[in-house]
């Protein structure tokens, strides 16, 4: 495959990271205004850095926009006189919806939209993926790209907002949930550091034993708890308090707001 990241910032670097670490690549184009900072990657092979968008597109087949949304107009603007039919476009701009691309380069390109999440820089990204009619048969490429920096699901395109919620906005709440568990574990005595890597690989543990058996969380829940035990003491002791309630009231609370923002 051919491919340009236009704007290899943060995100553009960790999908560069993975295409390399998985060699799922012919070419590899980069782009970025300050070249200083991406320079390094032309020691990879057939790996080339340039400021000029035009190049990269008319090099590769793949064009993956990583720019902040208010540079994508321009961006698009930019670099739609010289797309032709063998481009595949995919999109991971929040917000920026296919209809809107469309009405910037014609509606005759596949493109497809995604949303990763920021465990992409480790390879663990949950990415939702959705197209255009005509991306519906390119849709695979992205697949292959995202499967190799975590896993992927195709949703409706009316379904990223909330797909932003669950799944980028999640890890945040994932981590308060391990910020909160590892401060219990201090109040029971054990050290900061120590309470963390227990409340981390905890919580890997239960994700793991979910995606790798195919069980349910309740399944699982009923393996651990035992009549009159500690376990089923503490659960019922954090729903009184409420906790599933507020997950989802949060949860809600962000597709609200989310939503807000879309309409403005």
């Amino acid at each position: 495959m051919k491919i340009a990241i236009i704007g290899s910032g943060n995100l553009g670097l960790s999908i560069a990271k993975g295409l390399v670490y998985n060699n799922t690549y012919t070419s590899l184009y980069l782009t970025k205004r300050d070249l200083s900072a991406i320079e390094k990657w032309e020691e990879y092979t057939n790996v080339k850095v340039t400021s000029d968008n035009q190049e990269a597109v008319k090099n590769a087949d793949i064009i993956i926009f990583t720019v902040q949304p208010k540079q994508f107009d321009w961006i698009l603007e930019e670099i739609k006189d010289v797309l032709t039919d063998k481009h595949v476009l995919i999109s991971a701009i929040t917000g920026y919806s296919i209809q809107r691309m469309e009405e910037k380069v014609g509606a005759n390109y596949p493109i497809i939209r995604s949303m990763p999440n920021t465990a992409i820089s480790v390879g663990k990204s949950m990415t939702c993926l959705c197209s255009n009619t005509m991306g519906e048969k390119r849709i695979a490429i992205a697949e292959a790209i995202f499967n190799g920096l975590g896993t992927t699901i195709n949703i409706d395109e009316k379904q990223m907002q909330a797909a932003t919620v669950v799944c980028a906005s999640g890890i945040a709440f994932w981590m308060r949930l391990i910020r909160a568990t590892t401060q219990g574990g201090v109040q029971m005595g054990f050290d900061a550091d120590e309470s963390m890597r227990m409340s981390m690989f905890t919580a890997l543990g239960a994700a793991s034993l979910l995606i790798e058996t195919n069980s349910h969380p309740e399944t699982e829940i009923d393996k651990v708890t035992t009549p009159q035990g500690c376990t089923i003491a503490g659960l019922n002791e954090m729903e009184h308090q409420g906790l599933s309630s507020s997950l989802i009231k949060g949860l809600m609370a962000s597709f609200d707001k989310i939503n807000e923002i879309k309409m403005q």
